[in-house]
């Protein structure tokens, strides 16, 4: 077994394995030496303290033992260390194939385009796709201002359905409205996340994402040949209380309208087999899950519901964190699941794409995630094949929704 020797204050403890040897009781007087110049000590802490069970404020340093540091513990926001790990960098600010965002909600006008298309093309985003296209004369002046600007073909728009107070006739007469706004240039349905957990229906029951009264509008979204891309729940964790085991406690800490844990409030569990039961019901409309379904972290799942719902897609919008912690595994389902996958990013920010190019087309390890309070945990490469980052970046989207453009690929 291999020595240790530490120099404390001037003084040498020694040990094998953690073992201590009669030169120890030198440190009682060399720590409190240490500890006076300790910088960063908090006023009151004499020294680290060691239980025989864990107590709040400590940390186990063998096994059973838990002890509470020196200093004063830095909060989950300030704590930032540097990492001293030296990895391979493959930065990749363009995209290696032209994307298309399915999943975005970002608005071109007349006076953003021309910034819009330079951000776009630097990246190598070839289209993207606002979902918040609304309805009626608001989705038609969206559509105008793409029609007749300069891009035509680097923009599209995703009509929307308002889920307040459906009554008895409300999926007959939503149904009309997506077949007028289809016609006016709409190339989808955006469903979002209110439906199944905050929309009621008019004798203030909740609506639920299966209710027969919506079965209209999914039909007609099939007739009418255009996808339908819904949000469904939140990510699993947005469920649970926010005590310190939740690995999404500080995001549920910034944000109250994401905690769902309310006893008035329906579970994860519930709204996602609503979902696949609309999904089955509506076996000739394509639906595309937003957020990977929110099964980024349970690819098993994720795999049994695409396998046993053969006409649902899954966008890979704000996810990123999932993958990029299992890279090998994740790595796997994207290969095996190639043709059902579809990239979206969600926020239009335009610093933050070159992190998805560069975890789905390097095999680059441990490095930061864009958003700190969407993870703590660190991004390894997945190192796609070029046939499967085509499918995801633009194939598969072109075949779910054929009102995309069909040029600009290098095909």
């Amino acid at each position: 077994m291999r020595a240790m020797h530490v120099v404390i204050g001037g003084a040498i403890a020694c040990g094998v394995a953690g073992l201590g040897c009669a030169q120890q009781s030198e440190q009682p007087q060399a720590e409190a030496q240490s500890q006076a110049r300790a910088p960063g000590r908090a006023p009151g802490w004499e020294r680290a303290e060691t239980f025989p069970e864990r107590r709040p404020g400590t940390t186990e340093v063998r096994p059973g033992q838990w002890r509470a540091p020196e200093f004063e513990p830095p909060s989950i926001l300030d704590y930032d260390p540097n990492s001293l790990l030296v990895t391979e960098e493959n930065l990749v600010p363009s995209a290696k194939f032209p994307v298309i965002d399915i999943h975005s909600h970002q608005r071109a006008t007349v006076e953003n385009m021309e910034e819009l298309i330079s951000e776009m093309d630097a990246l190598n985003l070839q289209v993207l796709v606002n979902l918040s296209g609304g309805s009626g004369e608001e989705l038609r002046e969206r559509v105008e201002t793409i029609r007749n600007g300069p891009y035509p073909d680097r923009f599209r728009v995703f009509a929307n359905v308002d889920f307040d107070d459906v009554a008895p006739g409300f999926g007959e007469a939503a149904a009309a409205q997506l077949q007028a706004d289809v016609e006016a240039g709409a190339i989808g349905l955006k469903i979002f996340k209110s439906l199944g957990m905050t929309n009621l229906k008019a004798d203030g029951s909740r609506l639920q994402v299966d209710d027969p009264e919506l079965d209209p509008i999914w039909e007609m979204a099939g007739r009418m040949d255009i996808p339908v891309l819904i949000h469904t729940a939140e990510p699993p964790a947005f469920f649970e209380e926010p005590d310190y085991t939740n690995e999404r406690w500080l995001e549920l800490a910034l944000f109250p309208s994401r905690r769902n844990y309310g006893p008035d409030q329906v579970d994860f569990e519930t709204l996602l087999a609503e979902r696949d039961r609309m999904f089955l019901k509506h076996p000739n409309t394509r639906f595309i899950a937003a957020h990977f379904g929110f099964h980024g972290h349970d690819l098993q799942r994720a795999a049994e519901v695409l396998d046993s719902i053969p006409n649902l897609y899954l966008d890979l919008s704000a996810v990123l964190y999932d993958f990029g912690r299992q890279p090998r595994a994740a790595r796997e389902f994207f290969i095996a699941y190639q043709d059902r996958l579809l990239f979206g990013k969600d926020s239009y920010q335009p610093i933050e794409f070159p992190y998805y190019w560069r975890v789905f087309e390097t095999a680059d390890e441990y490095f930061d995630y864009y958003r700190d309070y969407h993870a703590f945990w660190k991004l390894y490469g997945m190192d796609l094949p070029d046939d499967v980052l085509r499918k995801i970046y633009y194939e598969n989207a072109l075949a779910v929704t054929p009102g995309l453009p069909r040029t600009g690929y290098g095909m």
